[in-house]
């Protein structure tokens, strides 16, 4: 089988992208080894399912619009301060991952993307064409999420060293009732923060961050706010985990092959616009597949916000200072509203 653009994962960066690529006016396949019977299989993964109105006017220029429960800002809860910020322009919107999933899927399908349901094990490529799962392909886009393959075999991943960073990991549940607030609540406890995301009239989705071995129950019951909430609330669905959260790259290109979104570096998702960042790098991706170097810069003009300020929100998090963050935020509102308002762009 041939192609323009071979695009590896089938999560919402990689149909993302292979939008993107259609709308170009390029042949796109997707290899996703969770396709079948001849239609995608919703995937979810532990995430706060928050988009931030960036992210929902990317996918408005995509033809995607899922259902969903409107979000109008951000709100830090701690024992003792909170701070709340409205967006200043636009809203974002609470959707479950599955929801988002289906509806790229539908707008890729209508635009005739083709699918491969396998595995990537090998990358082969030369001077003009790049070849995996039985594709070969002008260009590869490397979309397969935090553990990526194409990372690994394309020699962008770098040597583990351990010890230099203190991992972090994720894990969600929804809850079955109707949501108290249009804000993406982030309560922060000693060691752990618990994400709120509305995602339905009668759905509230938790997502609790922090380091490895989280008893996400036990964990729960350490925010007495959350669980006076969620009182009479039936859980919906099994608890779900992801990490470690940060992901390093050497590079974000290697010959014809290109990394977007997690596959391509990933700092954490303390500040929530993880998804808009990636839409915005298969906007980029696809705008510079001929030139290596403008989509390294396009990557980094993208992503120097979050990274940044990610960064700094991390180290704070996870050092002696963590316990100061919610108090310095309510003491300075009008520095915290700018902070999201820059990421919510």
């Amino acid at each position: 089988m041939r192609t323009d653009v071979l695009v590896v994962g089938g999560g919402p960066v990689g149909l993302a992208a292979a939008i993107e690529a259609r709308l170009a006016g390029l042949d796109v396949v997707v290899v996703e080894p969770r396709w079948t019977e001849g239609r995608w299989i919703p995937i979810d993964k532990a995430c706060g399912e928050g988009l931030m109105p960036g992210a929902v006017a990317a996918l408005e220029r995509l033809g995607v619009e899922p259902d969903g429960h409107r979000l109008r800002g951000i709100a830090y809860r701690g024992p003792a301060h909170a701070v709340d910020h409205v967006f200043a322009a636009g809203t974002g919107l609470g959707v479950r991952r599955t929801t988002l999933h289906a509806a790229l899927g539908a707008r890729a399908a209508g635009l005739g993307v083709r699918h491969v349901a396998a595995r990537v094990r090998h990358v082969e490529q030369d001077a003009d064409t790049v070849c995996a799962a039985g594709v070969r392909a002008r260009w590869l886009l490397g979309c397969d999420g935090l553990h990526s393959s194409v990372r690994r075999l394309v020699g962008l991943a770098p040597a583990h060293r351990p010890g230099t960073a203190r991992r972090r990991y994720g894990t969600r549940r929804h809850f079955g009732l109707a949501p108290w607030t249009d804000l993406v609540e982030v309560h922060w406890g000693s060691r752990v923060e618990a994400y709120v995301t509305p995602v339905a009239h009668d759905l509230v989705g938790i997502a609790l961050l922090g380091p490895p071995g989280i008893d996400y129950a036990a964990t729960l019951r350490t925010f007495p706010e959350l669980m006076d909430r969620l009182a009479g609330a039936a859980p919906v669905g099994p608890v779900r985990g992801a990490g470690p959260l940060r992901q390093r790259t050497t590079a974000r290109t290697a010959g014809r092959v290109r990394l977007v979104g997690d596959a391509s570096g990933y700092v954490d998702a303390l500040t929530g616009e993880g998804l808009r960042v990636g839409l915005a790098q298969a906007a980029a991706v696809v705008r510079h597949l001929d030139d290596a170097a403008a989509y390294e810069r396009a990557w980094s003009r993208s992503t120097r916000d979050y990274r940044a300020l990610t960064s700094g929100l991390v180290a704070m998090a996870t050092s002696p200072l963590r316990a100061r963050i919610v108090p310095m935020s309510a003491r300075a509102p009008a520095l915290f509203g700018a902070v999201v308002e820059r990421l919510a762009r």
